[in-house]
C-alpha cells in the first residue's frame, strides 16, 4: 500500500547471506600455496646463496659413499660395514670447512679411543669365561656411559662434547656386536675402516668443491655488523627528529618489537644476538688451513673481541630506540631546536663506524685522526647547545613560590619557551599585557577570579597540554574536576618538564654512544696490528 495516505511502510531487510565456514589454511593440503612456498624458498636462497652450495655438496658426498654399496666390487670388499661411512658423512659434514675439520677431529679421536677400549674390554671378557663375559661387558658399558656423560658437561671439555658422544655410541655398538658375532677385533677394525672412508670423503668434498670458509664468514659477518650499527643509528635519530608525535605504534607492537618501517632496527637486534655465532665461527676458523687473505695463526679471537665492543655500542642504539618509542615524548618543537647539532653528531658517528668497518673489510689501516676530531667537535657542539639552552629543559620544573606572579605571563612564557620566544614577545602588546597581569594579580590576592577568564585560561591550558605533551595521555585531572586551583600550575609545569627531559635523555644516550666509540676504535686498531693490516696507500 505504498504511496497511500495513512499507510505504514514496513521495511523487511534481506536475509543475510550465510557465510560458509572457511577452511583453515593450516589444515591439510587445501590451504597449501605452491607459489608462496616457492617464493619463500627463493627468499631463503637469496639471503645466503651458500645454502644451495652446501646442500648439493652434502648430496654429492653421500652419493659417493653410497656407490661403495651400490657397486658390486666395493661391496664385496667392505661388506655391510660400509654403512658406517654414510653415517659418518651425514654426521660429520658441516656448513663450513673449519667446522667439518673440528667435527672430523672429534669423530676420529672418539672412534679411535672407543675402538681401543672396546678391543681391550672384549679381550678381557673373553679370557674371563662365558659366564663373566656378559657381566664385564655390561659393567663396562655402564661406566663408559657415566664417565663420558659427565666429562662432556665439564666446562673445559665443552668444545669436545661431540667427541665424548662418539666414544659412547661407538664403544657400545662395537662391543655389543662383537660379543654376538664372536670376533670383536674384526668388528672394530671394519668399523674404523668405514669411518675413515666416510671422513675422508666428507673432507675431500667440503674442501675441494666450492669451499665455504668459516674465516670469510666471520670476516663478512663482522663487517656487516658495523654497517648495520651505523644504519640503525641514523634511522633512529632521523625518525626521532621527524616524528611529530601523531603516529605512534600501538603498545602491543612496541612490546613485541614489531616495527615494519624500521628494517635497520631489526638487523641491529640480530647483531646483539650474534655473540654465539661469532664465537662458533672463530672456533671453526682456527681449524682451517691458510686460504685467501688469511694466513697461519690469524688472530680470529680478536674478531670476537671487536664484536663484543660493537655490541657494547649497539646497546646504546637500542636505548635510543627505546626513547623513540617511549610513552613520554618531548614536544616536537623542542626536538627540532637541537636538530642540527643532533644530526651532525649522528652523521659523524655513523661515518666513523662505517670507516672502521671498511678498514676491516679491506684489511687496511687508515688514518682516522681527522674523522675522530670531527666526531668529538660535533659532540662538543651538542653539549654546548644543551648547556646554553638548558633553561628549555629545566626552567619549567622550578617551584612556584610567589602566588602573586601573573598567570598570563606564566602561560605566555610556557608556550614561548617551547615554541619561539622572540616571535611571540614581538607580537605581544606590552601595555595590555601589563594591565591584564595587574588585574589578575589583584583578583588572585582577593580570592576572586572572573568566571569568563577562568574558562578561557582553562581552555588555553587544555589545548597546550594536548598540543605540546604526550604524557599524560589524558587531560590533567585538575581540569576535569571543573574547578580552578593554584596547584594546577605547579603540576602542569612538572608534567611538562618531565616530557622535556625526554630530550635530555636522548641526547645523553647519543653522547654516550660517541664516547663508547673510543673503545671500538681501540679494538679495531688492536685487530689491525695483530692481523698485520696494510697501511692505506701502500
Amino acid at each position: 500500500m505504498n504511496g497511500k495516505k495513512g499507510s505504514v511502510e514496513i521495511n523487511i531487510p534481506p536475509a543475510p547471506k550465510v557465510k560458509q565456514p572457511e577452511v583453515s589454511k593450516k589444515s591439510g593440503f587445501q590451504g597449501f600455496s605452491c607459489k608462496a612456498w616457492i617464493w619463500n624458498v627463493w627468499e631463503v636462497c637469496k639471503e645466503d646463496s651458500n645454502r644451495i652450495t652446501f646442500s648439493f655438496k652434502v648430496g654429492l658426498a653421500v652419493l659417493l659413499v653410497s656407490l661403495l654399496i651400490l657397486l658390486r666390487g666395493p661391496y664385496e670388499i667392505f661388506g655391510t660395514s660400509i654403512i658406517w661411512s654414510i653415517l659418518t658423512v651425514a654426521i660429520m659434514f658441516e656448513y663450513t670447512v673449519g667446522a667439518t675439520f673440528n667435527r672430523g677431529f672429534n669423530r676420529a679421536l672418539g672412534s679411535l679411543l672407543a675402538g681401543i677400549l672396546a678391543i681391550a674390554v672384549a679381550q678381557l671378557a673373553l679370557r674371563s669365561g662365558r659366564v663373566a663375559e656378559p657381566i664385564i661387558i655390561g659393567i663396562s658399558i655402564f661406566f663408559i656411559g657415566a664417565i663420558t656423560s659427565f666429562m662432556k658437561l665439564w666446562p673445559s671439555f665443552v668444545p669436545y662434547e661431540y667427541g665424548f658422544r662418539v666414544i659412547l655410541f661407538t664403544y657400545c655398538l662395537i662391543i655389543v656386536s662383537g660379543y654376538r658375532m664372536g670376533n670383536p677385533l674384526r668388528t672394530a677394525m671394519d668399523r674404523l675402516y668405514s669411518i675413515a672412508i666416510g671422513g675422508f670423503v666428507a673432507v675431500f668434498v667440503n674442501v675441494l668443491v666450492f669451499p665455504i670458509w668459516a674465516g670469510e664468514q666471520l670476516h663478512k659477518e663482522l663487517v656487516n655488523s658495523f654497517n648495520t650499527l651505523a644504519d640503525s643509528l641514523e634511522e633512529c635519530v632521523k625518525k626521532y627528529l621527524e616524528d611529530d608525535g601523531l603516529d605512534h605504534p600501538e603498545f602491543s607492537k612496541t612490546v613485541m618489537d614489531e616495527f615494519p618501517d624500521e628494517p635497520a632496527y631489526r638487523k641491529c637486534r640480530t647483531t646483539l644476538n650474534s655473540s654465539a655465532k661469532l664465537e662458533s665461527l672463530a672456533i671453526a676458523a682456527k681449524w682451517e688451513p691458510p686460504h685467501g687473505r688469511f694466513q697461519h695463526f690469524y688472530p680470529w679471537s680478536e674478531y670476537v673481541k671487536v664484536g663484543a665492543v660493537l655490541r657494547y655500542c649497539a646497546y646504546e642504539v637500542m636505548a635510543l630506540h627505546g626513547v623513540l618509542h617511549s610513552e613520554i615524548q618531548a614536544p616536537y618543537n623542542l626536538r627540532i631546536t637541537f636538530q642540527s647539532e643532533i644530526q651532525d653528531a649522528t652523521n659523524q658517528a655513523a661515518e666513523l663506524v662505517r670507516s672502521l668497518g671498511k678498514d676491516i673489510c679491506n684489511m687496511k689501516r687508515s688514518l682516522r685522526t681527522s674523522l675522530l676530531k670531527r666526531v668529538q667537535s660535533s659532540t662538543e657542539r651538542l653539549q654546548r647547545a644543551i648547556d646554553m639552552h638548558s633553561y628549555l629543559l629545566t626552567a619549567l620544573c622550578d617551584p612556584l613560590d610567589n602566588s602573586s606572579k601573573p598567570l598570563p605571563k606564566l602561560s605566555h612564557a610556557l608556550s614561548s619557551t617551547l615554541d619561539d620566544l622572540p616571535d611571540q614577545l614581538d607580537d605581544l602588546d606590552s601595555t595590555s599585557l601589563e594591565k591584564s597581569s595587574n588585574q589578575l594579580t589583584q583578583n588572585m590576592q582577593s580570592g576572586i577570579l572572573p568566571p569568563a577568564q577562568t574558562e578561557s585560561y582553562h581552555e588555553m591550558m587544555r589545548k597546550q597540554s594536548r598540543r605540546l605533551h604526550s604524557w599524560p595521555s589524558r587531560e590533567v585531572d585538575a581540569f576535569e574536576e571543573g574547578g580552578f586551583s593554584t596547584d594546577v600550575l605547579p603540576r602542569m609545569r612538572a608534567l611538562e618538564s618531565t616530557a622535556a627531559l625526554s630530550l635530555a635523555t636522548f641526547t645523553s644516550l647519543l653522547i654516550e654512544f660517541v664516547v663508547r666509540l673510543d673503545h671500538l676504535v681501540e679494538a679495531v686498531d688492536e685487530l689491525s696490528k695483530m692481523a698485520k693490516f696494510k697501511h692505506e696507500g701502500l
